[in-house]
């Protein structure tokens, strides 16, 4: 479905019934990305997935913006879907999102489950963005800077022929994309304006924070600082990963969203 914002409009699917669980896409994310993990997503929940602007489906912007609407598109979202309260899983540029989203509308998130998140676009991060950026001159190049260090390295070497595949489609179908990689580019600029280092402590939904110690593009001491600032916290480390948990290891990845969402808190 198309659910208006302002004079943009965003793309949403709902799948599931129970209490629902929204999913903030990455920053090169789009809803079908999330199609293997529906059915696990979605057994116990509604399951609500959503691009945000610049994403898949949803409207293009026209120029520059700050991530924060980012968060006023959610909030339309539930708005349309009439959904007072949510838990938010957030994956990367998702995750900021989602603690903006946390931090300006405190009342209507339940729970967050964050994923690979930063509390702010440090410099390196932000050079690393425009790296991206610049590697426009042609899809191979794209893929070589933007894939490879999403990976930790045995899942890269032990996966090849799996990573040629991604490879020869996504510079076939996406990085040769001039609207993808405008969008792209929008994303990154708007990535550079996240920062939530002073409201962290603010932050009042129960979450659960998720690193990979592999993570060599938002590194396991980023989401540590979440931890240790956002009352209450609790922190998941998954050895062996890096930043695309989903890819490395599924199972864990639906495993920890779903039961800490769903879980009854007992008092012992």
């Amino acid at each position: 479905m198309l659910i208006p914002f302002e004079d943009k409009q965003i793309y949403v699917e709902c799948h599931g019934e129970g209490a629902p669980i929204v999913v903030l896409n990455g920053i090169m994310m789009s809803t079908p990305s999330w199609k293997p993990f529906i059915p696990a997503l979605s057994a116990q929940n509604t399951l609500i997935l959503l691009d945000l602007l610049d994403q898949g489906q949803s409207s293009r912007m026209a120029e520059a913006y700050d991530i924060t609407i980012q968060a006023d598109v959610v909030k339309c979202v539930l708005d349309a879907l009439k959904i007072d309260s949510t838990s938010l899983v957030g994956i990367s540029y998702g995750a900021s999102v989602a603690m903006n989203f946390a931090l300006k509308y405190p009342r209507h998130v339940d729970k967050m489950v964050l994923f690979n998140c930063v509390p702010y676009t440090s410099p390196w991060l932000a050079d690393i963005g425009k790296s991206w950026q610049l590697a426009r001159v042609s899809p191979e190049a794209y893929y070589h800077a933007t894939i490879p260090i999403i990976y930790s390295t045995d899942f890269y070497n032990q996966n090849l022929n799996w990573m040629s595949a991604r490879k020869d489609f996504l510079t076939q179908h996406v990085f040769n994309n001039q609207d993808f990689l405008d969008a792209m580019d929008r994303l990154i600029d708007s990535a550079a304006t996240h920062d939530v280092r002073d409201g962290l402590e603010n932050i009042v939904a129960k979450t659960l924070i998720v690193g990979g110690n592999e993570d060599y593009l938002t590194p396991l001491p980023q989401q540590k600082y979440i931890y240790e600032r956002i009352p209450g916290a609790k922190l998941v480390i998954i050895e062996g990963c890096g930043h695309a948990a989903m890819y490395e290891q599924p199972d864990v990845f639906t495993s920890l969203p779903v039961g800490f969402i769903n879980c009854v808190s007992t008092v012992l």
